[in-house]
């Protein structure tokens, strides 16, 4: 069974991120590359069902700058059989519409039975990268799973909801995403990362995809206006004086909290 991976390196949760105000684009030189934590999630959910599966073979794609292939070995060295690094300075910047476009070409490329990718990156927090590469590629698309069985023929999971859980099924080919109720992503070990080194690595442009490059000069959509979030101002301070419960009474009924 040929299993993807979607996997992007994304600016450090924990640090500090800027937006630039002219382009709009993150500042990611301002903080350090590391894989996405929901796409190492989506890897270690592969690698968890590659072992009751025939045939496994789990490759991970991602579309990510020329220098995030040092950051993208790490996939490899959890496991993963080979990496598709599409890279192209044309496709900086790129919306979620044309992502999915040349991510969907990559992946018919490489072939599938399923793909697995998270809910919500870290960085663009869009959210609809799996459904629209479902519409794509015509499959079935089964969203935000907290549990996951594979089959030879189906997938099938649960979907929490406000009302409880949802159950759903798909039949293969399919593509899924997966929340942060998975388990974290395996830690490299040392006999991993070597074989990561001999492990294949494939490069793409967006004309080896025959995604066409003048089209890529053609917005999707378009950016109108940027800027920085104000700073917060100081709230109010009572100081008991006496009358503080008063004050505080006050403030609640001008602001409508009681």
């Amino acid at each position: 069974m040929k299993i993807v991976v979607l996997m992007k390196e994304v600016p450090d949760t924990y640090g500090e991120r800027k937006l630039n105000l002219e382009t709009g684009l993150a500042e990611r030189s301002d903080s350090e590359a590391v894989l996405d934590e929901i796409g190492e999630r989506a890897l270690e959910l592969a690698l968890s069902l590659a072992g009751s599966l025939d045939s496994p073979e789990i490759t991970v794609v991602s579309m990510t700058p020329e220098s995030a292939t040092t950051t993208l070995r790490k996939a490899l060295a959890m496991g993963a059989d080979k990496l598709v690094h599409i890279a192209d300075e044309k496709l900086v910047g790129a919306d979620l519409g044309l992502t999915a476009e040349v991510l969907a070409a990559a992946i018919r490329r490489t072939g599938f039975d399923l793909v697995i990718a998270g809910n919500l990156s870290t960085d663009g927090q869009g959210g609809v990268i799996p459904a629209m590469l479902a519409e794509l590629l015509g499959v079935p698309h089964a969203s935000s799973l907290t549990s996951v069985e594979v089959s030879a023929e189906r997938v099938h999971g649960t979907r929490e909801t406000d009302g409880g859980i949802m159950e759903v099924a798909a039949a293969l080919p399919a593509v899924i995403s997966i929340t942060e109720r998975f388990p974290a992503g395996r830690f490299p070990n040392f006999k991993g990362i070597m074989a990561a080194k001999k492990k294949p690595v494939e490069k793409l442009t967006a004309a080896d995809l025959e995604v066409d490059p003048e089209a890529l000069d053609v917005p999707r959509s378009i950016m109108l206006a940027v800027s920085e979030r104000p700073a917060r101002s100081a709230g109010m301070k009572i100081v008991d004086e006496g009358d503080a419960g008063e004050k505080l009474a006050e403030f609640l009924i001008q602001n409508r909290l009681a």
